[in-house]
C-alpha cells in the first residue's frame, strides 16, 4: 500500500492542529511568486536560507517529493524547533534543519541544485558574505531564487512617521528611520551590484506588490506581525522617554486618515530574483 494511503491525521489532536494553522499572510505573496519561479526536478539538493518556522521549506519539500533533499538553515532555534515538530507530525523525511548563520554555510562547494530564500537574505547582517557563500555552494547551472520587499514598503505609513518626527523636532530620529529602511530593504540597484560582485550575472527579476488593509491605525499597531517584527525595531531608534508621545501622535494621525478614506491601506512592493549560476 502507498505510504500516503496509510496516513491518518486526527483533526482533534492538539499537536496536529498546532502545526497546520500557520502560513503568515505576510510571507505568502512573496512565497507564491517564489514557487511560480523555481524549477522542480527529481533528485535535487535544495537550500532554504533563513527558513524561520518552515515556510517555504516544508512546502517545497512536499512539492519536490522524497527523491529530493531540502536543507533549511536559520540561527533562530525556537523557530527551527517548531519545524522539527511539524516534520515529525507530518512524517516528512526529506528535510534537514541546521542552526547556523548564512554567512558561514556548512556545506561543500558546488553542492546545491537550488537555493531559495523568502524575504530572508535582505535581513541578514552581511548580505555580501551570504551571496559569496551562495556562489560557493551552488552547482554550475543551478538556480538561485530569492524574494524581498522593497524600500517603498508601507510608504504610506513611513511618510506619516517622518512627518510626526519632524513636527516633534526629532530630526536625528528621521535619519535613523531612513537608515533602518535602507538596512532592511535594499534598493534593487544595490542588490544588483552585490550580485554582480558575487559573480551572479545571469539574472532575471519579477516585480510585484500587494496591500495590507486595516480598519485604522489602532488596528495596525495591534496586529501581531507588526508587534512582533516591526515595533521592536522602531522603538530602538526612538527616545524611550518619548515613545508614548510619538505613538499617540502617529496613531491619531493614522486614525484620522482612516476615517477620511474608510480604511488604512499599506502597499508592499517586492521583487523576486531568478538567477542561473
Amino acid at each position: 500500500m502507498k505510504n500516503y494511503l496509510k496516513s491518518k491525521f486526527d483533526a482533534s489532536n492538539k499537536t496536529v492542529v498546532s502545526v497546520v494553522d500557520e502560513l503568515p499572510l505576510w510571507s505568502a505573496p512573496f512565497g507564491q511568486t517564489l514557487f511560480e519561479t523555481v524549477n522542480l526536478r527529481p533528485s535535487m539538493k535544495v537550500l532554504d536560507i533563513a527558513c524561520g518556522t518552515g515556510f517555504p521549506l516544508i512546502e517545497l519539500a512536499g512539492r519536490l517529493g522524497s527523491s529530493s533533499l531540502v536543507y533549511g538553515i536559520d540561527p533562530w532555534k525556537t523557530a527551527t524547533d517548531r519545524i522539527k515538530l511539524k516534520l515529525k507530525t507530518y512524517g516528512i523525511r526529506n528535510v534537514k534543519v541546521i542552526n547556523c548563520i548564512a554567512e558561514k554555510l556548512p556545506f561543500k562547494n558546488n553542492y546545491f541544485d537550488l537555493i531559495v530564500s523568502n524575504n530572508g537574505i535582505n535581513n541578514v547582517p552581511d548580505i555580501k558574505s551570504v551571496l559569496s557563500q551562495c556562489r560557493r555552494v551552488i552547482k554550475p547551472g543551478g538556480q538561485f531564487v530569492f524574494t524581498f520587499n522593497l524600500p517603498k514598503t508601507m510608504s504610506e505609513f513611513y511618510d506619516i512617521f517622518k512627518d510626526v518626527l519632524g513636527e516633534l523636532r526629532l530630526i536625528k530620529e528621521i535619519h535613523k528611520l531612513e537608515e533602518h529602511i535602507y538596512d532592511k530593504r535594499k534598493p534593487v540597484s544595490v542588490m544588483d551590484k552585490m550580485l554582480a560582485e558575487a559573480d551572479f550575472l545571469n539574472v532575471k527579476k519579477v516585480r510585484n506588490s500587494f496591500s495590507m488593509r486595516y480598519l485604522n491605525g489602532t488596528a495596525f499597531f495591534n496586529h501581531y506581525p507588526v508587534k512582533l517584527h516591526f515595533l521592536p525595531e522602531w522603538k530602538k531608534i526612538l527616545p524611550g522617554n518619548r515613545l508614548e508621545e510619538i505613538f499617540n501622535n502617529l496613531e491619531n494621525r493614522l486614525n484620522k486618515i482612516s476615517e477620511e478614506k474608510g480604511e488604512l491601506q499599506l502597499t508592499i512592493p517586492y521583487i523576486c530574483y531568478n538567477i542561473k549560476a
